[in-house]
């Protein structure tokens, strides 16, 4: 039996059975303005706006579905930052193989809102918050990649 290792929100590894994951694409919005980048905040931390794909939902609107309901604002997605592959733990115990999309995204309306967050979020999620670039390495994810690679790489392909 293949074993693979997931990650909870506290970076803390199981060993599991690969046949026990469920597979959950997922999509997440990468917003730089000026010198600061938006971020969804959760618990005493951050993680990029976004979720998962929804079956014979398409990407770029599971991008935009997921954006207006965790931001408030409505976006131009943009290129492809990174997808990254992913194993790991929810609070609730499932265990997740996720496919991770980053889409670099321009705001093109909307206000900074929580209104649309579904019951499940609203009991972790709070008002988006404009993080300055400079702070990035100084705040906590909530998510099992590296996020100051993928806003670093955001920056780069902005700077082209």
């Amino acid at each position: 039996m293949k074993k693979v290792i997931c990650v909870d929100r506290d970076k803390k590894q199981h060993e599991v059975a690969a046949q026990d994951l469920k597979f959950r694409p997922a999509i997440y919005g990468v917003i730089i303005k000026d010198d600061a980048i938006l971020l969804s905040k959760q618990w005493d931390g951050y993680d990029f706006p976004g979720g998962g794909i929804k079956l014979g939902e398409e990407m770029k609107d599971a991008l935009k579905r997921e954006v207006k309901e965790e931001t408030g604002l409505e976006v131009e997605i943009g290129e492809i930052i990174t997808c990254e592959n992913s194993f790991y733990k929810t609070l609730k115990g499932r265990l997740l193989h996720s496919i991770l999309i980053y889409r670099q995204c321009e705001i093109i309306g909307g206000e900074l809102s929580i209104d649309n967050v579904d019951e499940h979020e609203k009991e972790y999620v709070s008002m988006p918050e404009w993080i300055p670039i400079a702070d990035i390495e100084k705040i906590r994810f909530y998510n099992s990649i590296d996020s100051v690679a993928v806003i670093k790489s955001a920056l780069k392909i902005r700077n082209k």
